[in-house]
């Protein structure tokens, strides 16, 4: 009987070492980080779902949003690297106890988001020819006719996930990580829920997938807007707030925000020309590099919930000026991160097969789809956490320039350039294109754990 008390105990005196400080104790991340671990967890897997389904409508579908999904996410992640500036903002002046400041970051971080997606969603609109035909020119005529509907349909509905992200941040930034979850299922389920009622109800494709995108990131950002102004009780931002722009605190935002943001348009144009390498490789590359991609994403659950958490940990850290804390708790969460590849590749590898078969794929394209899972799944385990938990924490102490400046050197210099010599020089394929990656993360997160042992980047000054 006494067993599992001494089991409980041990846990909280691990917990305490490991994940317990002057600034926040476990228990504060514990309710920080188990809000945004569902997040991922239906964010991801709702996304599988969506391919899923997709994948009903024909190889040529599952091409096309493959395809357009690489600009999405090069042309989202600018405005969510804002975000993040904005998280990082919010988190320091919680740290400090400075609740005014707090309010004006917030509606500081949905201001300049809510501008700069409108801004991005225009110009995919109004040039989504010259993208399509440059980017993606060598596709079928097929593929290239659902590229175009699902590039102007997911252009339309960015200010929508704009507001939800910027909302969600700032949230993040002062740990009510559960109400930024209640959001982003709202957006996600009615997502999936509206996908299955047009594209496998209505039969409407691709069609049918731009109508769901743009009621579900709306619906969200409304929920997110009438949350802000009438239910919540920290943030305390008004219509006002949102309307006067506050320069000042723009800047603030922008100084974390715009390297994120510029290092996000690098990282994500070399993922778009990596795209370009396996378009022209043919329709089945491209759809055994979708279904991989959806594969790595539910491996990385865990630690992508982990890099989120650790922003505003660190973030509040060091607004409290805690450099000890702030070292321990990168140092736990890289451990804990490696640990999480292990568990979820022990988790899949025995349901690989029905997993896979969800996205009916080409009996010809299981073979390499499980080469490519089996490599990444090592690789992820000793790599991916340095190359991403690690930027993570220096981006929330203001070291932002310098993450910024490697990840965008590491990923052309590296993942682009080593891509195309394996996967078409030397005719590795798909195989060889995300060997190149693994290498990257390899290259880069060797560089950023040198600077976390350093001091450079605790002396940054947010706030």
């Amino acid at each position: 009987m006494l067993e599992p008390k001494v089991n409980v105990k041990q846990g909280r005196l691990f917990l305490d070492k490991y994940f317990s400080g002057e600034s926040i104790d476990y228990r504060q991340i514990i309710s920080l980080f188990l809000p945004i671990l569902v997040d991922q967890a239906f964010v991801v897997g709702l996304n599988v779902v969506n391919t899923a389904m997709i994948s009903s409508s024909g190889v040529a579908a599952i091409s096309a949003v493959n395809m357009i999904d690489s600009l999405n996410i090069f042309l989202i992640s600018v405005f969510i690297a804002v975000s993040t500036g904005g998280t990082v903002v919010v988190a320091q002046y919680k740290g400090s106890g400075n609740e005014l400041m707090v309010s004006k970051a917030a509606a500081g971080a949905v201001s300049s988001v809510s501008l700069m997606a409108f801004a991005i969603g225009l110009f995919g609109i109004v040039f989504h020819g010259p993208l399509l035909h440059l980017l993606f020119g060598a596709a079928s005529p097929e593929v290239m006719a659902n590229a175009r509907t699902y590039l102007i349909g997911s252009s339309l509905s960015y200010l929508g996930i704009a507001v939800m992200e910027a909302v969600c941040g700032a949230l993040r930034g002062i740990g009510r990580t559960r109400v930024s979850l209640v959001l982003s299922l709202i957006m996600n389920f009615s997502y999936v829920l509206l996908n299955f009622v047009f594209i496998n109800g209505l039969h409407m494709g691709v069609f049918g997938m731009t109508i769901a995108i743009n009621t579900s990131r709306y619906l969200a950002a409304v929920c997110s807007l009438i949350y802000l102004f009438r239910l919540d009780s920290s943030l305390r931002v008004k219509i006002r707030d949102l309307l006067a722009l506050n320069w000042t605190m723009i800047k603030r935002i922008m100084f974390i925000g715009l390297p994120f943001a510029a290092e996000q348009m690098f990282f994500n144009g070399g993922k778009i020309l990596t795209q370009i390498f396996i378009v022209s490789l043919g329709t089945y590359a491209i759809a055994t590099n979708a279904i991989s991609s959806s594969l790595a994403g539910v491996m990385q659950i865990p630690a992508n919930a982990l890099s989120l958490t650790l922003i505003t940990v660190v973030g509040q850290c060091m607004g409290s000026r805690n450099t000890k804390d702030a070292r321990k708790f990168v140092k736990s969460f890289l451990w804990l991160s490696s640990a999480s590849f292990a568990l979820m590749a022990l988790l899949i590898f025995p349901v690989f097969h029905p997993l896979v078969s969800l996205f009916h794929p080409p009996e010809e394209i299981v073979r390499d789809i499980f080469i490519v899972f089996l490599i990444n799944s090592i690789a992820q385990i000793p790599l991916w956490s340095v190359s991403f938990i690690t930027p993570s924490a220096l981006r929330a102490a203001g070291d932002s320039k310098f993450t910024s400046v490697v990840s965008m050197l590491s990923m052309w210099l590296f993942r682009v350039v080593l891509g195309y010599v394996l996967g078409i020089v030397l005719n590795m394929g798909i195989i060889g294109v995300w060997l190149a990656m693994n290498c990257e993360w390899g290259v880069r997160g060797f560089i950023f754990l040198r600077r976390f042992l350093g001091e450079k980047w605790v002396q940054h000054k947010v706030i």
